[in-house]
């Protein structure tokens, strides 16, 4: 019998050709250890197994998935930041997992929850009792000579008594196989939400894959990692906070992705206050207590007045709460003191003074050089080891926290580096020279070796230490690399902790027995109140100023008046575009550059370039608060008028432009009305839109609606607030001034009208929290309630470009007033009376 070539057999002896080819021409690198082949110079089983179902799938189903998965990374914003850059970079996921088998992962997990122990014992004693120094266990010079030690904090114990919450090592395979340790991070340990998002995007892109090789699950380990921070705050109901710098820090992603995940509130520093030894967060319902806050900045900047006095990202007055035992703080601030160098060399023997028991998992040999012996040593096999900061600090003109190794040296340089050690050997340690193993990467349709270093967390649990079953991957482009940190040419990989039997389900979703119901959000900080408001209006200006091109460019099509000689309204439409500052004025010669300047034109603040990217900056802000399909838009958005200014579009070009960018605002405003909750976040988004679609009505009317206007600037006028249809169904005699007026600025049932606005805002602000049950109306709503009443009684031909500026000034004003009232910042904030309204 013939078999056609999509037969079963054939695909199975293609898939084994596939595997065949996939294994000959993978050539680990010379004496460096390998995931994939094992010391017998075979393949490990469990990566045949993988490459086995991965092969099964084809070569083109293969390139599909791939690129479906760097489509997923795109589309849902997962990015990162170098040190010094000034815009987002695409995070760059490995298409192939790190592989780990159960008995060695089990060596793993037991050797980074006993070094988590052990270095909480060991923080424990350095703002103690000091016993370890005393006994000359540790000196003096290894802890307070590193600038991560806080002396404010010694003798503060924190609230619940612990240090770590959150542990993480750096690991890599040494020359006999074992893991060793490269490195500790218990200062604010990053990464770990990368990994959560690795494993969902590679999940994602091979599900059957994925469950057939029986992959342990990393929702038990955030779920338990959440319980242990709540049972810290000894409530029944805790506030956690998350801490971040801000969105231009390096991970502002992976703050905004875990908040999102965990249900914690993302603050910044000017988010919270310290009153009465406990801190609050600043809300627009007023102060509200944080019970334990999971930070994420470096400790020295957690408090501006007691620790680094150059700090904007803390609280003032932090340590002081800390004192008083008013705030659970993870980690403790002061533990980055542990990340030093300098500590490494004593820890195999604190292990067995502490603990009674070896390193399982021994980190690699290090020689501190504020001891003589120990400098001497290293001086004298300088060309044998690396040399590294003893506190990160740089060696020789080198970047901070990289080693230098002493063979690659020049031999001027290496007696400098061996004149400085001499000179002040507190400073440096000398270790063992690292060559990091390596893991297949899939590039260029094959695979290849490349060096890599595995993060592992620990998180404190109520039972104890729980480790991640998995990691953060961070893998190098270079063969030669003996470090590896996100920049240039570094991947990240999923890390698959494989299971003997199929790994039940888990989610981070509560049971039916712990499930509280709630049906209102939680606290709306002041700052995302800001931000939402503000996004709402730069979404709303872009929204006009688009309206104001696609119409000028629709008027040249039908008008042919292209230059500023033609066309008395278009040239109206020209002169409004350039006093919002869209365009410069020497762009009003030709209406084509105008229309390019508007739309694409960085340099112009008031173009529609410039305001989606104000749009965009607001979001990134709250960025946990916004919906995946929200934030692709908004990049959509921007990526669609990125263009060349200089380069002139064709008038049906400049239209379908601004009509497209059109079709984006209004499917952002459609997920907005659609699936935002209707908590307090939606209504200042809503606001902002309210407010500034009303002032921007105001200024359309009063440009094409004054006394004299002729019917072109009516019609231009009807166009502007998308109300072309309803006035033609409603009015079949023409265009007449008194009844465009009314449907553009006082008819309630208009959408598009003043007086629909205001009473959208009067709704929204009544339901927006009060600081005080005292009875007494707010600023904003005695505001609303008189615009109210003014637009409700106003008749169209009585309205004059005096009224109309005056109804515009009200708007601005009120804007005013809701910065003033909602957005808290200061000193000053008020205190809430009662929980009221929505926050």
């Amino acid at each position: 019998m013939t078999v056609s070539s999509a037969s079963p057999a054939k695909k199975s002896l293609d898939a084994g050709q596939r595997l065949a080819s996939l294994v000959a021409g993978y050539e680990p690198l010379p004496g460096i250890p390998d995931e994939f082949i094992g010391p017998d110079g075979r393949p490990r089983a469990h990566w045949v197994r993988f490459l086995e179902s991965l092969t099964d799938l084809g070569s083109a189903d293969m390139g599909r998935r791939f690129a479906n998965a760097d489509k997923h990374i795109r589309d849902s914003g997962v990015s990162y930041r170098v040190y010094g850059d000034t815009s987002e970079r695409a995070w760059p996921l490995s298409h192939v997992p790190l592989l780990l088998e159960p008995g060695e992962w089990k060596e793993i997990a037991q050797g980074v929850a006993q070094r988590a122990q052990l270095l909480e014992m060991i923080v424990a004693d350095i703002y103690g009792a000091g016993k370890l120094m005393a006994a000359g266990d540790i000196p003096a010079a290894a802890v307070t000579g590193s600038p991560d030690f806080l002396h404010p904090l010694h003798g503060v114990k924190p609230a619940g008594g612990r240090y770590l919450h959150l542990y993480a090592a750096d690991l890599g395979r040494g020359p006999d196989g074992r893991w060793w340790v490269l490195g500790d991070r218990t200062q604010a340990p990053s990464g770990a939400g990368y990994a959560l998002a690795n494993r969902l995007v590679l999940s994602r892109a091979f599900p059957a894959l994925y469950r057939d090789m029986n992959v342990e699950r990393l929702a038990p380990f955030f779920q338990a990692f959440r319980s242990g921070l709540g049972a810290m705050a000894q409530q029944s109901d805790p506030r956690i906070c998350l801490l971040t710098p801000g969105p231009y820090n390096e991970t502002y992603f992976e703050h905004a992705y875990l908040a999102r995940y965990l249900g914690f509130l993302l603050v910044e520093g000017g988010d919270l206050t310290m009153r009465d030894g406990k801190v609050h967060v600043r809300t627009i319902a007023g102060l509200k207590r944080a019970d334990v806050i999971w930070r994420r900045i470096d400790s020295d900047f957690a408090d501006p007045l007691e620790l680094n006095a150059k700090s904007r990202l803390g609280v003032p007055g932090l340590v002081e709460a800390l004192r008083a035992g008013g705030i659970v703080i993870a980690n403790a601030l002061g533990a980055g003191v542990l990340e030093a160098p300098a500590l490494m060399s004593f820890i195999p023997k604190l292990s067995l003074k502490l603990l009674g028991e070896q390193l399982l998992l021994p980190n690699i040999a290090t020689w501190w050089c504020g001891q003589g012996h120990a400098r001497d040593d290293v001086v004298s096999d300088l060309s044998e080891l690396a040399i590294s900061g003893a506190f990160g600090n740089a060696v020789l003109d080198f970047p901070r926290n990289q080693p230098v190794v002493g063979a690659t040296l020049a031999d001027a340089d290496r007696a400098r580096l061996a004149a400085a050690i001499a000179e002040r050997g507190v400073d440096f340690v000398g270790q063992e020279v690292v060559k990091l193993s390596t893991t297949p990467v899939w590039n260029d349709g094959k695979l290849v070796p490349r060096p890599f270093v595995l993060r592992v967390y620990a998180a404190r649990t109520p039972d104890g230490w729980q480790v991640m079953p998995g990691g953060f991957c961070r893998i190098s482009g270079r063969t030669d690399a003996r470090a590896v940190s996100m920049g240039e040419g570094v991947q990240s990989a999923d890390v698959w902790v494989l299971a003997e039997r199929p790994v039940e389900m888990v989610t981070l979703l509560p049971t039916e027995e712990t499930a509280r119901i709630r049906r209102v959000m939680g606290v709306l900080p002041s700052r995302a109140a800001d931000n939402l408001f503000w996004l709402g209006r730069y979404l709303e200006r872009a929204e006009a100023t688009l309206r104001l091109i696609r119409c000028l460019a629709g008027r040249v099509i039908d008008t042919d008046a292209r230059t500023a000689l033609g066309g008395w309204s278009v040239g109206k439409l020209a002169n409004l575009l350039v006093s919002w500052h869209a365009a410069p004025l020497a762009a009003t010669a030709d209406r084509m550059e105008l229309a390019a300047s508007a739309l694409h034109g960085e340099q112009n603040y008031g173009s529609a370039l410039s305001l989606v990217r104000d749009a965009r900056r607001a979001a990134s802000f709250i960025r946990e608060r916004l919906s995946a399909d929200t934030w692709r838009l908004l990049g959509d958005l921007d990526q669609a008028l990125d263009l060349d200014a200089k380069t002139l579009p064709t008038e049906a070009e400049a239209f379908e432009r601004a009509d497209a960018a059109l079709r984006t605002i209004s499917a952002i405003s459609g997920l907005a009305q659609e699936n935002m909750n209707r908590g307090a976040g939606w209504r200042m988004l809503e606001t902002g839109r309210r407010i500034e679609r009303g002032i921007n009505t105001c200024r359309f009317a009063r440009y094409f609606a004054s006394k004299e206007a002729p019917a072109d600037d009516l019609d231009i006028l009807l166009d502007l607030v998308d109300s072309q249809i309803t006035y033609r169904s409603r009015y079949l005699m023409g265009l007449a001034l008194n009844t465009v007026r009314d449907m553009v600025l006082l008819d309630p049932f208009n959408p598009r009208s003043v007086a629909f606005q205001i009473e959208r805002l009067d709704e929204h602000l009544e339901n927006l929290p009060l600081l005080s049950d005292d009875g007494m109306l707010e600023a904003p709503r005695r505001l609303i309630l008189k615009l109210a009443a003014d637009v409700a009684t106003a008749v169209a031909a009585t309205l004059d470009d005096a009224k109309i500026f005056g109804l515009e000034q009200n708007l601005l004003g009120l804007a005013d007033a809701v910065a003033e009232r909602y957005f808290l910042q200061g000193p000053h904030v008020a205190w809430a009376d009662q929980s009221s309204g929505l926050a």
